[in-house]
């Protein structure tokens, strides 16, 4: 125990004055520390650039060395980066070292130092590093300039998806500054008063123009920006690839990817080195390039395409032999000889490859637009190959291309020529068919013939010949050329039997002939016909074997039905065919199409079979028939609609509905309630007869308003649902009416034309024209001594002399007590000389214009004159009194008056006398004891009227009583 005391004190010790050996050493500076170190600046590419040396190492001597280096920012203390730095030194020689930046260097100082450390095996004890270097400073801010405001980096350029960091310098503290990526603010992060840093991360590409960043102070103008340009990333090349077309040159090919979008501010490039020559070229274009083969007859060859731009470097390689990337040129001088109708024979050149290579030649030839032969030949020089099993006036096309036939890389490119067959006889016949009319006891043959097909014709058809052998006369022959390319002639024919064979010609030859027979019958049998139901694929017809010899069957329909040329179309079968499916691309929904069925007898003679008629698809009705209402009682009325056609109806038809509305809504027995699409309710009448186009509508009720329509149904639907027709019921009497006052006004009119053919003499009957004075008798009374023939009043000559006027007063002057009953008018004729004391004779009639009770009164009579005044007569005399007066002296007529004594003048309603001469007037008139009456024209006496023969006096007054007042 002792033992192990004592060792382990010796031990320590010892270490102890190793670690001293140790400190001193280390307390002595290297040999090969770094000195006169300088850093620079590239603020392009944000790099601190150092260079330095080691002094104390001979001219000849090597030594492997380390070198630390250490980078601080803003302080020294803040130390960012640390990296060591090994390379092999020489004597005198200058060493460099470069450092990329994220923060730009104008947006903080930064301190860089180093020291070294020997890592030479030569020199074991040299391994510890030797003392730091003074501190670099590197402060870019110094050289800005005095402006207010810089954004930093200017101009980056960076991949997508990097990092960035932007920051600003500002000459002030004071500013409140922001910055903004494409409009939107960055929130950053303070380095200094004065200086802020903003880290984008996974930067994207916007535009090729760059990205647009920018600060400005927010109470100022100052705005300072800069451009980030961010390019996509450089894809490595792919189907990198090396050909030979002619072993002198290997051309190169490749998809370059995607552009990086920034080909001006970045451009690429392209290079391509072979590892085996060591050679290298810089290719011209993006996506291939060529290079020299080698005259030595290099057959390996290792290429390595290299893709680069400032900020990426992609690269591949691909290795090969020469002789097996051979891709052969395109075969030239092709040419066809010996061409026949069935045969050509076809030659070719190739481009020689050496006598050591066999190409493999593939020809393939075009018929109507498709490969019908594929052949491979082995060519070294020249080609050729018979081409067979031709037809004859064809137009073919023949391609050829070729390829290495020993180690098979790619084939040519095809080199394509055309040729032409020549021409034969054609070598079917027509396909024909007739349309049988009978007109005018003749019979009118339309031939109808398809076309020949290309294959058919074996060349272009010129005309065709029609011979028309009468079978009744076989001497009798027709000849008839009708030119191509026309399909059709019409013949007009006895009604005989003929026997009529086409042929088709052209400029080699002509086509077997087509034989058809035609009777004089046009045979229109009456064959009942059958409805066929038409699918996608066409009408699938069937029909009854025939006995007998029999040749074929011909189905004949129209593909156009509603032409008047109706694309007639038949279809040609074998005697043991008995259903065949008819197909059209003219086939359309809604069209009835129509189908014959002939036998073909062994006379070529054809015969109808069977009827059928179909839709390839039934629509519903497209339209309602016109209906005609008729028989319309209170009752009933009867709908008819005779001419409408089912025939053109996209549908068979196999019924009729008869819609009826009311306002009561009740449907009778025979009708069925139905609701339209408008919600409406009606009742529904069903015709199941199409054939039926009359219905009687009953149950009515008279005087009812009613609608109606009538529309066709199929197995699809019925017809459109349109506008209904209006109709009111008659009333249940007025039939009966009707017969009792059209008699009537029979009678009525008939009386009427009787009434107007005698209207003059029911003139005179029932209302007499007024007289005429000028043709009255009585004028012939009057007689004028100065003027024999005045008769008739002149106002010039009336000279009154006191007009009286009495009558009542209407509304106040009248009692309550008085009768309700009005007085009549007068007219009184009173002299006006006051000494005549005679009896006062008068004439008057009732003036039924101021009074019409007046007409009541059956009399008019006279009163004394007195010798007062007029005025006064009017006072003491009441209308009662005269008229009593009157009644007594009445004189029922004028008649009673002597022609010779007295004369007459015409008084009109207004009964103003007209004096004639007065020296005429008798001296002594008679006096009548009555006055005369007439109600509507009165005769006047003179004599009467005249007050006495004195003749000094004038005309007695006019004088009109009536209760009330009078006037002078």
């Amino acid at each position: 125990m002792a033992v192990f005391s004592v060792f382990q004190t010796t031990f320590f010790l010892a270490l102890l004055s190793l670690r001293t050996l140790q400190s001193e050493v280390l307390s002595e500076p290297l040999p090969w520390a770094p000195e006169s170190l300088k850093v620079s600046i590239n603020s392009t590419h944000q790099c601190l650039h150092l260079q330095w040396s080691v002094h104390n190492l001979a001219y000849h001597q090597e030594l492997k060395m380390v070198f630390q280096i250490e980078i601080s920012r803003i302080k020294t203390s803040n130390v960012i980066w640390v990296e060591n730095y090994s390379t092999t030194v020489k004597g005198n020689q200058l060493l460099h070292w470069s450092w990329e930046s994220q923060l730009p260097l104008e947006c903080a100082k930064h301190f860089i130092r180093m020291r070294s450390a020997v890592d030479d095996a030569t020199t074991p004890e040299q391994r510890f590093w030797s003392n730091w270097s003074s501190w670099e400073e590197v402060d870019v801010q110094n050289s800005l300039g005095h402006e207010p405001l810089f954004v930093f980096p200017k101009d980056k350029l960076v991949e997508e998806g990097s990092n960035v960091t932007i920051c600003y310098v500002s000459r002030s503290q004071q500013n409140n500054i922001s910055c903004y990526l494409e409009g939107v603010r960055m929130q950053g992060q303070q380095l200094d008063p004065n200086v802020s840093m903003f880290n984008l991360h996974n930067v994207a590409f916007i535009r090729e123009t760059g990205t647009n960043i920018y600060c400005k102070v927010d109470r100022g103008d100052d705005i300072k920006g800069i451009v980030l340009f961010v390019s996509k990333i450089l894809e490595e090349p792919k189907d990198f690839s090396c050909e030979t077309r002619d072993f002198q040159t290997l051309s190169c090919t490749w998809d370059p990817g995607r552009d990086t979008g920034l080909l001006k501010q970045l451009p690429q490039s392209y290079t391509l080195f072979e590892s085996f020559s060591g050679k290298k070229t810089l290719c011209k274009h993006k996506g291939w390039c060529n290079w020299q083969v080698a005259p030595e007859s290099q057959e390996m060859y290792n290429f390595t395409l290299t893709a680069e731009n400032y900020l990426r470097k992609r690269s591949v390689h691909i290795l090969f032999n020469l002789t097996h990337r051979v891709h052969p040129m395109a075969p030239f001088n092709v040419l066809f000889k010996d061409v026949s109708v069935t045969n050509a024979t076809m030659t070719w050149k190739v481009h020689s490859t050496g006598n050591y290579y066999t190409l493999l030649c593939q020809v393939e030839l075009y018929g109507e637009g498709k490969v019908i032969q594929k052949h491979n030949v082995s060519v070294k020089v020249n080609g050729e190959l018979v081409l067979s099993g031709l037809e004859p006036d064809t137009e073919y096309s023949a391609q050829v291309r070729c390829a290495n036939a020993n180690h098979f890389w790619k084939w040519s490119e095809w080199t394509r020529q055309n040729f032409t067959t020549v021409e034969a006889a054609p070598s079917e016949a027509p396909d024909v068919w007739r349309n049988v009319k009978s007109v005018q006891g003749y019979c009118v043959v339309t031939l109808f013939w398809k076309p020949l097909s290309r294959l058919q014709a074996n060349g272009e058809i010129l005309f065709y010949n029609i011979v028309v052998e009468d079978l009744d006369r076989p001497s009798g022959l027709q000849l008839l050329s009708v030119p191509a390319p026309a399909n059709r002639t019409e013949l007009t024919l006895d009604q005989r039997a003929y026997q009529i064979h086409v042929t088709a010609n052209n400029s080699v030859g002509t086509s077997p002939a087509s034989v058809l027979v035609v009777s004089g019958d046009p045979g229109d049998e009456e064959v009942e016909e059958e409805r066929v139901k038409g699918t996608e694929d066409g009408f699938s017809l069937s029909w009854k074997p025939q006995p007998g010899n029999i040749t074929g069957y011909i189905v004949e329909w129209c593909d156009r039905p509603r032409d008047p040329l109706c694309d007639l179309q038949w279809k040609h079968l074998g005697p043991n065919t008995t259903s065949t499916v008819i197909s059209s691309d003219a086939f359309r929904p809604g069209v009835r199409y129509n189908f014959r069925i002939y036998g073909i007898s062994t006379e070529m003679v054809p015969y109808l079979l069977e009827k059928k008629t179909g839709y390839s698809q039934e629509l519903a009705p497209s339209d309602n028939p016109r209906v005609v209402m008729s028989n319309l009682t209170s009752h009933s009325f009867t709908l008819s609609w005779k001419d409408y056609s089912t025939e053109s109806q996209p549908s068979f038809i196999r019924g009729y509905h008869v819609y009826l509305k009311s306002k009561a809504g009740q449907c009778h027995p025979g009708s069925e309630k139905a609701v339209l699409s408008d919600d409406s309710v009606c009742c529904k009448y069903k015709i199941d007869d199409p054939k039926q186009k009359m219905f009687v509508v009953g149950n009515l009720q008279p005087e009812s308003f009613y609608e109606f329509l009538v529309t066709p149904y199929s197995a699809v639907g019925e017809g459109p649902h349109g506008a209904f027709t209006k109709v009111t019921t008659p009333d249940e009497y007025s039939p009966m009416l009707i017969r009792i006052i059209l008699p009537m006004i029979f009678c009525i009119l008939l009386i009427m034309i009787l009434c107007y053919l005698k209207s003059q003499w029911m003139k005179e009957k029932c209302y007499p024209d007024i007289p005429d004075p000028y043709k009255s008798s009585v004028l012939s009374l009057i007689k004028s001594k100065e003027n024999p023939r005045l008769t008739i009043m002149n106002i010039k000559d009336c000279v009154p002399d006191t007009i009286e006027v009495v009558n009542k007063h209407e509304g106040t002057g009248k009692s309550p007590t008085e009768p309700e009953a009005a007085k009549p008018t007068y007219l009184y004729l009173l002299p006006a000389e006051e000494s005549y004391s005679g009896p006062g004779p008068c004439i008057c009639f009732e003036n039924f214009t101021y009074n019409q009770a007046a007409s009541d009164s059956a009399s008019c009579g006279h009163v004394p004159v007195p010798t007062k005044a007029p005025s006064q007569l009017g006072l003491l005399t009441s209308s009662e009194n005269l008229l009593t007066a009157l009644e007594k002296n009445c004189m029922n007529s004028l008649e009673e008056i002597p022609a010779g004594e007295s004369s007459l003048n015409y008084v009109s309603q207004v009964a103003s006398p007209v004096s004639g001469d007065k020296s005429s007037l008798p001296t002594n008139p008679p006096q009548p004891e009555l006055c005369s009456e007439y109600k509507m024209q009165m005769a006047i006496p003179l004599g009467l009227a005249a007050p006495s023969s004195s003749g000094s006096s004038s005309l007695s007054s006019i004088t009109l009583l009536d209760e009330g007042e009078h006037y002078h």
